[in-house]
């Protein structure tokens, strides 16, 4: 299994919708302190299943919300989502037929985060034993 696309949306500094895209080869993360380079692995783990709020810079899982600019108001919801390409067909079991696989994390506030697997809800265990299971 490969990572092909990792899109971000209210997380941390990412008001806007935002899609990085992670072609076959190295793929690296360069800008100037503050740009936000770390933001993109913590929505990684995070996505992945990482549910200490201290690991991801906070002091409550729902600091990882956009929380606004003088320019941009604050947001209500943080999503991340993650492509997998599934071409050697050596995922999980129950995903071995699929090309595709998308895992999602979405928090809104006051009502917690929920985790689906190609858009099917599932619990936080099932997500981060998917990751596991790929020892990733």
């Amino acid at each position: 299994m490969k990572f092909k696309k990792l899109d971000i949306t209210g997380f941390k500094s990412f008001s806007e919708k935002t899609t990085f895209l992670i072609e076959d080869g190295l793929t690296g993360i360069v800008g100037p302190n503050g740009c936000g380079k770390s933001n993109i692995v913590e929505s990684l783990r995070w996505c992945m299943g990482e549910n200490s709020a201290k690991s991801m810079r906070g002091s409550g899982m729902e600091d990882v919300i956009f929380s606004g600019t003088s320019n941009k108001p604050s947001k209500n919801i943080a999503e991340v989502l993650v492509s997998l390409s599934n071409d050697n067909k050596d995922s999980p079991l129950q995903y071995n037929e699929l090309d595709e696989i998308e895992i999602r994390r979405k928090i809104e506030k006051d009502k917690g985060s929920k985790f689906y697997i190609n858009g099917k809800e599932v619990r936080a265990k099932d997500a981060q034993m998917f990751f596991a299971d790929l020892s990733t």
